[in-house]
């Protein structure tokens, strides 16, 4: 093979795994400042009905996170409840984490609170704060 037909492979292969990582990060980021404007306004106001349903309007039309509420059939009843189940023993925020908001925005902790959404309340709140490193 000549050095410019692997120039071509490689810039073939190349282009589109940056295309992905940067799509990919500007997911997340865009996702980690709407989380974090979310605990900044209803950190203080955790009874706010309005909270649930822009998390559950949020989640169900993000492209991760819809899969997940769709699997598990989640309405904005079981938000509510799981949030409230969060508050019990998770009511403190630590630098950009709050764990009765940020639950719901993580693709492994959605899928495990809407999966033991019916258990205690400390067991969820424990098994959350550790996805969270807290």
């Amino acid at each position: 093979m000549s050095p410019i037909a692997i120039k071509i492979i490689s810039y073939i292969i190349i282009i589109p795994l940056i295309i992905l990582v940067v799509r990919e990060a500007w997911y997340q980021l865009r996702k980690n400042n709407f989380e974090r404007k979310l605990i900044d306004k209803y950190e203080h106001d955790v009874n706010n009905p309005e909270l649930i349903d822009i998390m559950y309007d949020y989640v169900s039309h993000d492209r991760k996170l819809k899969k997940i509420v769709e699997r598990h059939e989640a309405t904005r009843a079981d938000f509510k409840m799981i949030y409230k189940k969060l508050l019990v023993h998770g009511n403190f925020r630590k630098i950009n984490r709050f764990v009765p908001i940020n639950a719901f925005f993580s693709v492994k902790s959605l899928e495990y609170v809407l999966e033991h959404k019916n258990e205690d309340e400390f067991v969820i709140v424990k098994k959350v704060l550790n996805f969270f490193h807290i």
